[in-house]
């Protein structure tokens, strides 16, 4: 299972999120959920770091399945919106494939 945490301070500000794990829904090269949460997560991380002025750093590994990502300061309204996308990704395939899956945990810091 894919267990995504994404931590935000009291204020709610988005800080960074852990994606850890494998999905297991099908056969390594055919895990339409691993796939997807991947796809979401590293396009995430990828727009972050090339379309806004947020300061950030992200560290994965591919044998274990995990990314960490962390905002080096107050994520601005472009991460915010970003964060915000990845968040509604993931709900969504959360609710289509189920806890089974994935499971996606917002926690504050």
């Amino acid at each position: 299972m894919v267990k995504v945490t994404i931590y935000k301070d009291p204020d709610g500000r988005y800080e960074g999120f852990d994606c850890t794990g494998h999905a297991r829904y099908a056969d390594v090269g055919q895990d339409i959920v691993c796939a997807g949460v991947s796809a979401l997560v590293i396009n995430t991380i990828n727009s972050v770091e090339n379309l806004t002025e947020n300061a950030a750093e992200a560290e994965s590994d591919e044998e274990t399945g995990e990314i960490r990502f962390r905002f080096k300061g107050q994520a601005d309204a472009n991460g915010k919106l970003l964060m915000d996308s990845l968040v509604l990704g993931l709900e969504g395939i959360q609710v289509n494939y189920g806890n089974n899956y994935l499971v996606l945990k917002i926690k504050e810091v």
